[in-house]
């Protein structure tokens, strides 16, 4: 989605239930990506949003929208753009934490963000990146990219079991998570979810698709 087009689509999720909305800071090699976030990521390089556009664009949107805004990107555009310098220049433009998808959780702990694990974390990552994160743990629910898949992943059952057992901050699961009935069924190991992909396909056919989209979602969630 292009920067013209974000703020308008943040509204609409926000109108179909969304509690925090994730914005996708474009980068040319995103590594945890699949096709669909990969293509609007190289659409939206091509049309000229670079890091201080995209700061414009999250300034834009928090005028606009309520709920919390959290970046999401990669170290490379943090160590291009300074990584104090993005961070504090995040939270200026409304940014209520980070996402950096790359970035371990031992380097740079001065950059306060949600941290990431995985169903290949050690117990020890998962209670350090759980002491240091930002409010709350993102469960990557596959060894892989994201991306719309056919089901929900069985890797996240354990993961979550794991977490649990070694730490009291919320979980939220993400990867993959593409339905209404993924979404229920993630949120009963999980306390949210996280949804790129499958909102990005929606959000193809205007912020009304996208409204309905997240309504659907909301609805599982709180059913």
């Amino acid at each position: 989605m292009s920067g013209a087009e974000a703020p308008g689509l943040a509204v609409a999720a926000e109108a179909g239930g969304a509690d925090i909305i994730e914005l996708g800071f474009p980068f040319s090699d995103p590594l945890a990506d699949g096709p669909v976030i990969r293509r609007a990521a190289e659409r939206a390089l091509a049309e000229g949003m670079r890091t201080r556009e995209c700061l414009e664009c999250l300034g834009r949107t928090r005028e606009q929208v309520s709920v919390p805004l959290v970046p999401m990107t990669y170290a490379s555009l943090l160590e291009a753009y300074g990584w104090e310098r993005f961070s504090n220049d995040a939270r200026a433009a409304g940014a209520e934490s980070l996402i950096v998808a790359d970035l371990p959780v031992d380097e740079r702990p001065e950059i306060r963000r949600v941290q990431l694990v995985a169903p290949t974390s050690t117990d020890e990552r998962v209670s350090l990146a759980a002491a240091r994160t930002d409010g709350w743990l993102y469960l990557v629910t596959v060894a892989g990219t994201t991306g719309a898949r056919a089901e929900l992943s069985p890797a996240l059952a354990p993961l979550a079991e794991r977490a649990r057992r070694l730490t009291d901050v919320p979980l939220y699961a993400g990867f993959g998570i593409s339905t209404a009935e993924q979404a229920a069924a993630a949120a009963e190991l999980a306390d949210g979810i996280v949804v790129g992909s499958a909102a990005l396909i929606a959000a193809e056919d205007g912020p009304g698709a996208l409204e309905s989209f997240v309504s659907a979602l909301r609805a599982a969630l709180d059913a």
